[in-house]
């Protein structure tokens, strides 16, 4: 045990003077949080000679943990060491380091939690970038491509996804040539945007183009080496296949998604990358016939941190819950969700936030709707319930929430019947990784 810890800190030290990050993907989050914490600490030490870059690197590894594990403390340290960083900057790359580290803090805290004013700041902050060495002006170009494909999933407009995904290449071939594990991760958020824009476009070239991208992801990235991007590019690979196979009916197909999804999360544990876990197991839960255990362990292991996974994996679960109890007709046990998202509603401190708010009114909703179709009543309510959530969802950056509440709004329209199992589906969005 002692030789492994040693191993660990030379692996650490080798790694403190290297631009490539990959190695982070090996470690566990407490691993990640550690080192996270002596960088923060060596960079305010007298002896320490580059302190900017030290504070840099720091936020990086904060940043990371948060990713991985939802943490937002985790977040808030990131951006902390990032404006040391910049405080502590002494030429104009070195501030430019600074300033993306702390873009690419809000763009994370924007992935994890929404928040629209989130992804205001990190624009504001990447623009404010004047780097001059080429490594860093590629990174630069890799932050705005980001920033550019979280704003044309907002919108919805084919043009802006269109603009997002020319300059996501062109950032790409920037970078392909100065950090090939940043590269990695825009290539895995390039893809991801080309395969949703593809379903949601019907658009066969969009879509075989995502797939070779994540295919050559998927036998570029070893599970030894790089066990977290191999299992993200798994997942969208899942994720695009069993959205394919549901539209037109494949079975087959929809089997082998199920089989690439478990291929995904066994690429590592959940206490490696709790975040990472979670995805999968609710982009593999959007299938009604996958199974609800591992989707109740995945919500049980981040509730209570306000994440969009977490918000995204409860109205999963309840949605399953009331259409098993609609599909009884046991109007009890409606009566008990009920209850009980009430009882929730009561409990919370303070105002609620506009996510969280969204969640539950859906949550209402769906019981609404399923008692109305077992009494033969119209739910008078749900389509004004809903209307607001889904704008709420919408403008908080949460648009596969909202597209939940959109599909029940169609429901609706269709008039009156069994609770649909389908209204849990909303169009195929990145299950949440940044």
């Amino acid at each position: 045990m002692f030789e492994f810890g040693k191993d660990l800190r030379k692996l650490f030290v080798q790694a403190r003077e290297s631009e490539d990050l990959g190695w982070l993907e090996l470690v566990s989050v407490d691993l990640l949080a550690r080192e996270a914490r002596d960088l923060t600490t060596d960079g305010g030490r007298v002896s320490c000679d580059r302190p900017s870059r030290t504070w840099q690197r720091a936020s990086v590894l904060w940043r990371e943990h948060a990713r991985r594990s939802g943490q937002a403390d985790s977040l808030a340290h990131a951006l902390t060491t990032a404006n040391d960083a910049l405080a502590a900057a002494r030429s104009d790359d070195d501030r430019a380091r600074a300033v993306l580290a702390r873009s690419m803090a809000f763009l994370t805290r924007f992935d994890l939690f929404g928040d629209t004013d989130a992804l205001a700041e990190a624009g504001h902050a990447a623009r404010s970038a004047t780097p001059r060495r080429l490594a860093t002006l590629a990174s630069s170009a890799g932050v705005h491509a980001r920033i550019r494909a979280r704003q044309a999933r907002l919108s919805d407009k084919a043009a802006d996804r269109l603009d997002a995904a020319a300059l996501t290449d062109s950032a790409l071939h920037a970078l392909q040539r100065h950090n090939p594990v940043e590269a990695d991760d825009l290539r895995l958020e390039g893809a991801a945007l080309a395969l949703e824009s593809g379903i949601l476009q019907r658009d066969a070239r969009m879509l075989d183009q995502a797939g070779r991208d994540l295919q050559a992801l998927v036998i570029a990235c070893s599970p030894d080496t790089r066990p977290l991007t191999r299992a993200r590019a798994l997942t969208l690979c899942a994720a695009g296949l069993s959205a394919l196979a549901t539209m037109a009916g494949d079975a087959d197909a929809m089997q082998a998604g199920h089989v690439m999804f478990d291929a995904a999360a066994d690429q590592f544990t959940p206490d490696h990358s709790p975040l990472d876990w979670v995805a999968i197991q609710i982009a593999r839960a959007v299938d009604p016939a996958a199974p609800t255990g591992p989707l109740v362990q995945a919500e049980r292991l981040i509730s209570g941190r306000g994440t969009v996974l977490g918000g995204l994996a409860l109205d999963l679960l309840v949605s399953r819950e009331v259409a098993a109890a609609a599909g009884d007709g046991d109007l009890m046990t409606l009566a008990r969700i009920q209850t009980r998202i009430r009882r929730r509603l009561a409990e919370r401190a303070g105002p609620p936030a506009v996510f969280d708010w969204a969640v539950d009114q859906i949550a209402m909703a769906r019981v609404m709707i399923a008692r109305s179709a077992l009494i033969g009543s119209s739910p008078d309510q749900a389509a004004f319930i809903l209307t607001e959530a889904a704008e709420a969802a919408q403008y908080h950056g949460v648009p596969v929430l909202a597209d939940r509440a959109r599909g029940l709004i169609a429901s609706l329209s269709r008039g009156p019947g069994p609770y649909p199992p389908s209204a849990t589906n909303g169009p195929f969005r990145k299950p949440g990784l940044a």
